[in-house]
């Protein structure tokens, strides 16, 4: 249980596809798929640059950026690493962890990509996980509390 839900906050990480990859160890090749398996980064280090060269491609990031954006990569790797270690056996405290290296790495890429590359970047994030990464007024509020249209 815990391994499923560590996968769902690397989701929230934008660490999910090194992750990923981790978990499917060996792929049966159908006729369809022409691709061949490419074995899951094993170090922080080179889950960190992976995760920068497929944000390197999508985004078109300028070399310069790409440097920040390594450094902002194997900062979130290497701390999510170190949550793990620490808080394996507490799901709670590590879901809540990674909720913060989240943000705070978001907060930096913020600061390093154009609006453009931003945008696009919480686009693929949000189709991924499947629901919009910005906090903030997301729509209906739960049944009992008070919405932000100040009708309350």
């Amino acid at each position: 249980m815990l391994a499923k839900n560590s996968l769902g906050l690397l989701f929230a990480l934008g660490l999910a596809v090194p992750a990923m990859a981790q978990t499917a160890v060996t792929t049966t090749v159908t006729p369809r798929d022409t691709k061949t398996p490419v074995p899951a980064p094993t170090s922080a280090a080179a889950r960190a640059e992976a995760l920068t060269a497929n944000m390197t491609q999508a985004l078109g990031l300028t070399p310069a950026q790409q440097e920040k954006v390594r450094a902002i990569n194997t900062t979130a790797v290497r701390n999510v690493e170190t949550a793990r270690q620490r808080y394996g056996q507490e799901p709670a405290k590590l879901r809540g962890y990674i909720d913060d290296v989240s943000l705070a790495r978001l907060d930096r890429l913020k600061d390093v990509l154009t609006p453009a590359q931003f945008s696009r970047y919480q686009q693929k994030r949000e189709e991924k996980m499947g629901f919009p990464t910005i906090r903030g007024n997301q729509g209906t509020p739960p049944p009992g509390l008070p919405g932000n249209r100040g009708d309350d």
